[in-house]
């Protein structure tokens, strides 16, 4: 059973003004559920040097891994803006990692959550099977 989109993205909206984004003024928030149900929420940390920036998504989704998750089943993600966004090339691959490619990627916009897969979001990732491992 998928979770509520609205409500998932409201813990997201939580933690917002929590962002650290004094360069781009662009705040970002994720909140993700892991396989016991337990929420994690995350948000952007900009650096000067842009390269050392983290991700919403990212942030989240390592929060819940250090609490010992290792599948996640939903993620839903909002911004300071009131655009459609999606995660990065790198958090798409990182949500590949801990989440199926069946699990829900919500995304806040202007009335209702946009929502995608994970495979919609990255159809050909990076996988441990090509590394021989899976």
């Amino acid at each position: 059973m998928e979770p509520d989109p609205q409500a998932l993205i409201a813990q997201a909206r939580e933690c917002l003004e929590g962002a650290y984004a004094p360069y781009s003024r662009f705040k970002v928030a994720a909140a993700v559920l892991d396989e016991q149900n337990r929420l994690f929420t995350g948000v952007n940390v900009e650096n000067l040097s842009y390269g050392l920036s983290m991700c919403a998504e990212r942030v989240a989704i390592y929060a819940a891994v250090a609490a010992g998750a290792r599948r996640i089943t939903a993620i839903a993600v909002t911004s300071s803006t009131a655009e459609l966004l999606s995660p990065c090339g790198a958090c798409r691959q990182v949500i590949a990692e801990f989440a199926a490619g069946d699990v829900p990627v919500y995304c806040d916009a202007p009335g209702m959550p946009h929502r995608w897969t994970v495979a919609e979001l990255l159809p050909s990732g990076f996988a441990a099977s090509r590394l021989g491992k899976g």
